[in-house]
């Protein structure tokens, strides 16, 4: 994994760790042209996975984790992500898999990362 991935994916759990008190206890990110592309694994607190054991504690939980981190990322990037790829952030695309406890995150940048 490059110094730079690896940076980025740090960057990442942090700021979920603070937000949501649990970072992802594993993520995959990769880069292409104007985009970072992360696959992260094992997301949810137990509380979340708890109330997840309904169908309507899933939407819920979907929701919230969904919502919340875009209007985190619409509101300002975290520190020291655009410094890092040497590009502005445009756009989060997030979605999560409250099942398998599997979120993909799309961040689209204004140029190619470097």
């Amino acid at each position: 994994m490059s110094k730079k991935i690896h940076e980025f994916n740090d960057i990442i759990r942090k700021l979920r760790k603070e937000l949501l008190g649990k970072g992802p206890e594993r993520i995959h990110s990769v880069f292409v042209e104007n985009m970072a592309i992360s696959t992260l694994y094992g997301n949810l607190t137990p509380t979340e996975k708890f109330i997840a054991k309904t169908p309507e504690g899933k939407e819920m939980v979907h929701a919230a984790r969904t919502k919340l981190i875009q209007d985190v990322y619409d509101d300002h990037p975290p520190e020291g992500l655009e410094e890092l790829v040497g590009a502005k952030l445009i756009h989060l695309f997030s979605d999560i898999k409250v099942e398998e406890d599997i979120a993909v995150s799309v961040f689209i940048f204004d140029k190619h990362i470097e």
